[in-house]
């Protein structure tokens, strides 16, 4: 185990780089975040005659994110705690799942169906602003693209009162079975309808037009063409006056952790060009279709258009 006092943040980092490329997991006792109040990051502190350096716990969550490992505290007192890195194991992500039947790739049995959105911090409060942003509660027909089990339902369920919930349409789309009979066993309601289909088709269903759409991490996804499908949803499938919300992951999901920063092929690190080229190219296209654009998020970025016609 080692004892960081009064090392700095260069010292550290270049610590836990090189023992986590021989070792697993690492421990390490510093000084506990909760020593005093109204101190703040890098600010000297002495204890019992030895000097440390104050890093609040965020600094080591933050450590653990940047590094690809989960935290843990083993122990704490008054004075320091001993906190663990266990590294993740990269090839634990969704990304890497093999399946014979690509259809079912995020199905029910799926690492991708594993994750719960909703409960990331960040994601959930992001979600909340943007339906707020919208204002939910004057929509009539919301269709979600990409819906798997239908997580984005729940949170309008619990955002909305009951009797404005049972006014709306709700219609999700997926290209898994399995995540869709989820979807329909979880709402089985008179206003919900859910369809096994390729979205890149979507007009072979004959929909309503929506004024809500809702597509979070999916017009991205390999096998679609991202601006010609962005540019239908809007011309097509978008009532004049609607509105839309978009999800562009700014993370991967490993070992069921999240971690910040879009993945791009050939780079090990996070390389976000191709993340913010498609946001603007969404944003510049729809302020010329007299939107509206707001721009919020952190794991990931959301698009919230509302028309100013």
């Amino acid at each position: 185990m080692k004892k960081f006092s009064y090392e700095s943040m260069f010292e550290i980092i270049f610590y836990l780089k090189e023992e986590l490329q021989i070792k697993n997991q690492i421990l390490l006792e510093v000084l506990n975040p909760d020593i005093e109040e109204n101190i703040y990051l890098g600010e000297k502190y002495i204890l019992e005659n030895q000097e440390y350096i104050y890093r609040n716990f965020k600094t080591w969550t933050d450590l653990a994110e940047l590094f690809f490992c989960r935290l843990n505290v083993e122990s704490i007192n008054k004075k320091t705690m001993i906190i663990k890195f266990d590294k993740l194991d990269k090839l634990d992500s969704f990304h890497n799942d093999i399946n014979n039947d690509k259809n079912e790739k995020y199905g029910e049995n799926s690492t991708f169906f594993r994750i719960n959105k909703n409960e990331d911090a960040s994601f959930l409060n992001s979600y909340i602003n943007a339906l707020k942003n919208v204002k939910i509660e004057e929509k009539k027909e919301v269709l979600n693209l990409g819906i798997n089990k239908a997580d984005e339902f729940e949170v309008i369920k619990n955002l909305v009162n009951e009797e404005c919930f049972n006014t709306i349409n709700f219609t999700g789309i997926d290209y898994s079975a399995s995540a869709i009979e989820y979807a329909k066993n979880r709402f089985p309601q008179k206003n919900f309808q859910f369809f096994v289909h390729d979205i890149n088709n979507l007009k072979e269903l004959k929909l309503k037009k929506a004024d809500l759409i809702i597509s979070i991490g999916t017009l991205q996804s390999s096998g679609l063409n991202f601006k010609l499908l962005f540019m239908e949803l809007i011309q097509n499938h978008l009532e004049d006056k609607g509105s839309i919300i978009l999800g562009f992951p700014n993370c991967r999901w490993i070992n069921g952790e999240v971690i910040y920063g879009a993945k791009a092929p050939n780079y090990s690190y996070s390389e976000q060009s191709i993340l913010y080229k498609d946001v603007y190219f969404c944003k510049k296209y729809l302020q010329q279709k007299k939107y509206r654009v707001t721009l919020t998020g952190k794991n990931y970025l959301f698009l919230t258009a509302t028309s100013i016609k």
